[in-house]
């Protein structure tokens, strides 16, 4: 089951960052998202540039730096990338998220819900930094689970709105809804799944 669920989230983050790259490097910009959506893109075009290519990087590198074995054996490249998912990843897409939540489709629910969604996901990454660097590895790793459960907010909310599109819900309505659900449950799966105990071994 942990394997299947490992490939599934390799699978989702790869693919989400590959269409990101995908839509945003050799498309008009706007030509994947809803019509009323696209002049929004077009008056703040520098910001999505740098919140989809920045996030599109944590998506990529994050399930890597969860493997176990590439840590042990990679150990240097494992903190090199590490920095590059916090610096580029987190603290540019942090900030970009920050600055395009003010106009977030959706009202004011939408903008509320992706802004604490920048602010949580700066935070935990900061967090990790920080215990990182007074060497509390465990306290580090707890963190950066936390912190990519929300970098995987970029995978769900392109789960979410599908669905509630072939549901007939009414695009805005549900924008402004799944601004906030596309995160707010991740971070506690992410503790429980993290938290559960093995599996006992049956005796022999």
């Amino acid at each position: 089951m942990r394997v299947v669920g490992r490939a599934l989230l390799w699978f989702l983050s790869i693919g989400v960052a590959a269409y990101a790259v995908v839509a945003y490097a050799f498309l008009p910009l706007g030509t994947t998202v809803e019509p009323g959506m696209r002049a929004g893109f077009a008056a703040h075009s520098a910001g999505v540039y740098l919140h989809a290519f920045a996030a599109s990087t944590a998506l990529l590198l994050g399930p890597l730096q969860f493997s176990a074995g590439f840590r042990r054996d990679h150990a240097r490249i494992h903190r090199w990338l590490g920095r590059a998912y916090l610096c580029i990843g987190v603290l540019v897409g942090g900030f970009s998220a920050l600055y395009l939540a003010q106009f977030a489709y959706g009202g004011l629910a939408a903008r509320i819900g992706f802004g604490a969604l920048g602010l949580a996901w700066l935070y935990t990454g900061l967090r990790a930094f920080l215990a990182i660097r007074s060497g509390a590895v465990a306290e580090h790793r707890r963190w950066m689970i936390r912190n990519f459960a929300l970098t995987f907010a970029a995978v769900m909310l392109r789960l979410y709105l599908p669905a509630a599109i072939a549901a007939g819900v009414d695009f805005e309505r549900a924008y402004a809804v799944i601004a906030w659900l596309c995160w707010v449950p991740n971070p506690f799966v992410a503790e429980w799944l993290s938290n559960r105990s093995p599996s006992p071994r049956p005796a022999v």
